[in-house]
């Protein structure tokens, strides 16, 4: 019965902590058009604001794992849910541009700590074969709380400073995650030897037969310094390379803008511009959501290197198909974004959705700097986050520099009747008629794309992140790796309309195809299985290979 409940807890702390990281990084896009009235946010400040997450992040990556490896990875969580927990009182309170630029900042420090502490914590945890499946519980809760997030959004949509409920109301998943970490043992790879847990009256989740095993052949764990991460030293250098290679190809692959493309490929089938959205976000997070139980239950049967390859072929695949289609049906995508000081400013997508970049509109409900935090950045991370920018334009209107309730409320109304109104089937007259076969094969692409990120990239990579390294390096080693993901979370999405300007869209796909085959190639001969094997035994197995 004691196991069964530490097994409960430790499944609640990971499906929290991913809740959590989802949920904060979806509340922004429906807050930001509540923000950008009562504050009269221009384009440039909105893109700091949706920014300033994304620095608190990288600041996290870069200190965070020293914290999680002096201190403990159950300290660290605690920590960063009491930091969690300031960020969202800063927001809920804040009253000028400056407070909300430092809750931001405060939340997005917390929830990267959290998040690679979280990982690595539930991986030194549970048995062997219930890591994969606990690990990659974190991933289904970050596509929990993106959707948790748009759902609250629309509620307070048309509520006074509703952006407040909704920055407030993340410090109850907190909270829970805080007291249910509480009645967890103190990470076991910190204790003296494998059997002092027993000794300690806690339970050590690993059966029988391991623990002999341990006996007899005593682990003892080493300790490193962060320079030994680049040295020959137990093959380390070699597991850089794994983690690196991981993060890297999970943001080289697309990701961070083939969802951005989302709600042109719903308008390109047909669907009017407020139903598009919401069957953007609503119907693909559902999709990740299915995709990662998947992930979930073959992790620990099928391994980590079958989910990763598969993944990636199916993603090199679906990206190349919207590069070839989109060559003879291209997508147009706005880049401008309109700031609530301007009278005069709109948010209308899809009248023309069709057109040539230089005829149409340029319209924008989100700073292009969101697609910079979207997706992921962090554990799991990269996946569900890229819904930010597509449920902003279920909520798209008229933004104009009045800010009462009432105005705000008389907009909102005329939202929700635009979304009922554009359910209708497409119209036979429409640019994109033509092409329907091919918009519609697109979106099959698309729905692929979404869903082998989800079983693959999306939550192996930081499985095995928390798998490779050994105990004394493996808090500051997730932390090394982790800041390059943000990094090219980054790189990726701030350059990627250039690109196109550049290169043009199907080019872009058809690199991220590319990219896909050499990430197959790369988990082949570079990242090895872990499934069924404990932590020491990885760590035995990289430090034999050469």
């Amino acid at each position: 019965g004691r196991t069964l409940l530490i097994l409960l807890l430790s499944a609640t702390v990971s499906l929290l902590g991913g809740l959590i990281f989802g949920y904060e990084l979806g509340i922004i896009s429906g807050a930001l058009l509540q923000l950008q009235i009562d504050f009269h946010l221009s384009c440039f400040k909105q893109e700091i604001l949706v920014s300033a997450l994304l620095i608190g992040a990288l600041l996290a990556s870069l200190v965070g794992g020293v914290l999680i490896d002096r201190h403990g990875r159950r300290r660290a969580i605690l920590v960063s849910n009491l930091v969690l927990l300031v960020g969202s009182l800063i927001l809920t309170l804040a009253r000028s541009f400056i407070g909300l630029i430092i809750g931001r900042m405060t939340v997005g420090f917390a929830i990267s700590v959290s998040s690679m502490a979280c990982c690595i914590y539930v991986s030194e945890m549970v048995a062997a074969h219930q890591r994969g499946l606990l690990v990659s519980l974190y991933e289904a809760g970050i596509t929990v709380g993106i959707l948790l997030s748009y759902a609250l959004n629309y509620i307070f949509a048309d509520v006074d400073e509703g952006w407040r409920y909704m920055f407030g109301l993340a410090i109850a998943p907190t909270a829970m995650q805080f007291m249910s970490i509480l009645f967890l043992p103190v990470n076991p790879v910190k204790l003296s030897s494998w059997d002092s847990d027993c000794q300690k009256g806690l339970i050590q989740l690993q059966n029988t037969e391991d623990r002999e095993m341990r006996k007899r052949e005593p682990y003892k764990e080493k300790h490193y310094s962060f320079i030994d991460l680049f040295r020959t030293r137990d093959n380390m250098r070699r597991r850089t390379l794994v983690g690196l290679g991981l993060v890297l190809f999970q943001q080289f692959t697309g990701q961070p803008n083939v969802l951005g493309y989302a709600s042109k490929i719903f308008h390109s089938v047909g669907f009017q511009s407020n139903s598009s959205a919401i069957l953007a976000s609503v119907g693909l997070g559902a999709i990740k959501v299915v995709a990662t139980l998947v992930a979930m239950a073959f992790a620990d049967k099928a391994g980590r290197r079958v989910l990763l390859m598969a993944g990636c072929v199916v993603m090199a695949i679906s990206v190349t198909t919207i590069g070839l289609t989109s060559r003879i049906a291209p997508l147009a995508m706005a880049r401008d974004c309109k700031a609530a000081a301007d009278p005069n400013a709109s948010h209308s997508l899809t009248q023309h959705p069709l057109m040539p970049i230089a005829s149409q509109p340029p319209v924008s409900p989100v700073p292009p700097a969101l697609s910079a935090v979207k997706s992921q950045a962090g554990p799991g991370f990269a996946a569900s986050r890229s819904f930010t920018k597509v449920f902003a334009s279920t909520r798209s209107r008229e933004v104009v520099p009045k800010s009462s309730l009432a105005q705000k409320r008389g907009l909102v109304g005329q939202s929700k009747e635009e979304t009922v109104g554009s359910t209708g089937p497409p119209f036979a007259g429409a640019p994109w008629a033509e092409h329907m076969v091919l918009n519609w094969i697109t979106l099959l692409s698309m729905m692929a794309f979404v869903s082998a990120f989800s079983i693959g990239f999306g939550p192996m990579t930081w499985l095995v992140l928390s798998e490779i390294y050994p105990a004394g390096i493996r808090g500051r080693a997730f932390a090394f790796c982790n800041s390059f993901n943000w990094a090219a979370n980054l790189l990726i999405s701030l350059s990627f309309l250039d690109l196109i300007d550049a290169i043009g869209f199907s080019w872009m796909f058809l690199l991220y195809g590319l990219m896909g085959v050499m990430a197959v190639m790369f988990i082949y001969f570079f990242v090895p299985e872990t499934k069924g094997q404990s932590l020491e035994e990885i760590d035995q197995q990289f430090s034999r290979k050469r």
